[in-house]
């Protein structure tokens, strides 16, 4: 047993980090390769004695436990590297998006209070002029060509330091669609809780398996999906950044052998559009999956008969709950195609009103959740915490329906449910519905001001074929036969590409803005 002697002589516990997951995997597999990037291959020992190395020289540089230190950098290896080293010394790592701009990185840092930032080269402009406003900051450190210098002048020389299980690992912050962003506290027990409540929930993958995500390593998708490989021992392949390219995404899950891959819906999308995926040799690949933002029954549809040899599986959840609290298993993407599916091993849901009473199976409520992987609270805000927690659960925001199966289906985000007239509109309903019209590649609705009906619903609509845009008549006829008279659009706007934010989830904030106001009375 390895702790710490408490004050009256007590043991301490010492939690399991996900940097211990590493040097597990370095006293018991060495020699298996652990990460894969654009740049490296690493096995587990080079993985572990990298870390213990730059967990020592961010001591030497004054970082101590408990401190809060931000990572810059787009994907590889390097930047996984730098969260271990953080855990390692008794730090809390905070992600941060390298695509922000000064002012919204200094917000980061100056929220957090991080004293420290490990940061890519391409990234020092910007962070010198964030800098300027998060004063705390000491302590920069290049992942790029000078780490190489860095690491040879730090010790290797590993000392366990005291870990509580309940000690923040991660502050995440979200993505602030609906307003400035708040960092999620993740700790150590909800990161391996939720691994092994995912692995439980999913079964344990065997045959040396290799886990894929396209996602940026500063969502939480990418930092928590690589847990139960790295737990099992397997291989993680980090895809580098940049405009997403469907056809080097396919070669690379080819010749690395992927076993399990996620992506977000659009993603997926692109890459069942390639011409020759039928071609390519995916035969390895055993489960595929998506969350983060809606996908239409077309889109699963397509990506079921497309990827016929491996399970199609949904992911559900946020950044706050570690982050998945739903799946729908492979064998009932067809069954209940549209479901979230139900509450994975660990996670305890209801689905309640505005006065947290249940509601009647069938009737549209906000799922509340009650999990050992739900965060711990909001960074510095008291207040937003307990609000999240109100009654005791935790509020997701979301809003559901349950069927007379227990499987659960999105109807849409509290904060983007449109009432016109004093009827409901879900979004996602809608948008799903028009989804389904040939011409029609992605779509998303917005309420915007009505002088009769207080809203009204404008559908933006990104086209198949940029030269056969549907008209309006044809997306009125089509939401005709689909939908209620009330649901229907009232007015349509054609863009070349939904704004997302870097989680993939359109950003309706900026929709809006664009479009909220254009409608005449």
């Amino acid at each position: 047993m390895t702790g710490a002697v408490g004050p009256t002589g007590s043991i301490t516990g010492r939690g399991m980090t996900m940097s211990d997951i590493v040097a597990r995997g370095a006293r018991q597999q060495p020699d298996v390769l652990a990460f894969v990037d654009a740049w490296s291959r690493r096995t587990y020992r080079e993985i572990d004695e990298r870390v213990t190395r730059l967990g020592n020289a961010l001591l030497a540089r004054g970082v101590v436990p408990g401190d809060r230190v931000a990572v810059l950098g787009r994907n590889s290896t390097e930047v996984v590297e730098a969260w271990l080293a953080v855990l390692r010394i008794g730090g809390i790592a905070v992600p941060v998006n390298f695509r922000m701009v000064a002012d919204e990185i200094a917000y980061v840092l100056a929220d957090c209070g991080a004293v420290a930032v490990l940061c890519d080269e391409a990234f020092s402009e910007v962070l010198d002029d964030a800098r300027r406003s998060a004063p705390e900051v000491r302590v920069v450190v290049s992942l790029g060509d000078d780490l190489t210098g860095v690491l040879a002048e730090a010790s290797a020389e590993y000392r366990e330091r005291p870990v509580a299980d309940d000690d923040a690992a991660y502050i995440m912050y979200t993505s602030g669609t609906t307003g400035a962003p708040k960092g999620a506290v993740l700790t150590h027990r909800n990161l391996y809780l939720h691994a092994f409540c995912s692995m439980a929930t999913l079964g344990v993958e065997g045959d040396d398996p290799v886990w894929m995500s396209a996602a940026p390593l500063f969502h939480i998708a990418g930092l928590a999906g690589m847990l139960p490989t790295l737990i099992t021992g397997g291989t993680v392949v980090i895809p580098p950044s940049g405009s997403f390219d469907p056809a080097a995404t396919v070669a690379t899950l080819v010749d690395e052998g992927v076993t399990s891959c996620f992506m977000v819906p659009a993603q997926w999308q692109a890459v069942c559009a390639l011409p020759d995926l039928a071609s390519r040799d995916l035969s390895r690949l055993r489960r595929i999956s998506w969350g983060a933002a809606p996908a239409s029954t077309t889109l699963l549809r397509t990506m079921i008969d497309a990827f016929g040899q491996a399970e199609v599986c949904t992911a559900f959840g946020q950044t706050e709950c570690s982050p998945v609290t739903t799946y729908l298993r492979g064998e009932d993407s067809i069954r209940k195609i549209g479901s979230i599916g139900t509450p994975m091993v660990g996670v305890e849901v209801r689905v309640v009103d505005d006065e947290m009473n249940d509601v009647p199976r069938g009737t549209v409520g906000e799922i509340v959740y009650r999990s050992p992987m739900v965060m711990s609270g909001y960074w510095n805000k008291p207040a937003e915490t307990a609000e999240a927690f109100r009654g005791g659960w935790f509020h997701s925001g979301d809003l559901v329906r349950e069927d007379e199966d227990g499987y659960l289906y999105v109807v849409d985000r509290l904060k983007d449910m449109i009432i016109s007239g004093g009827e409901n509109i879900y979004c996602a309903e809608v948008e799903n519905a028009l989804a389904a019209h040939p011409k029609i590649a992605e779509v998303a609705l917005i309420g915007v001001p009505d002088p009769r009906w207080g809203e009204t619903p404008l559908a933006v609509v990104v086209a198949r074929d940029p030269d056969d845009v549907p008209t309006d008549a044809e997306v009125e006829a089509f939401a005709r036969e689909h939908l209620a008279a009330y649901k229907r659009p009232r007015h349509v706007r054609h863009v070349d590409a939904l704004p997302r934010n870097p989680g993939g989830k359109v950003v309706k904030k900026t929709l809006r803005e664009r479009f909220g106001r254009v409608i005449e009375a």
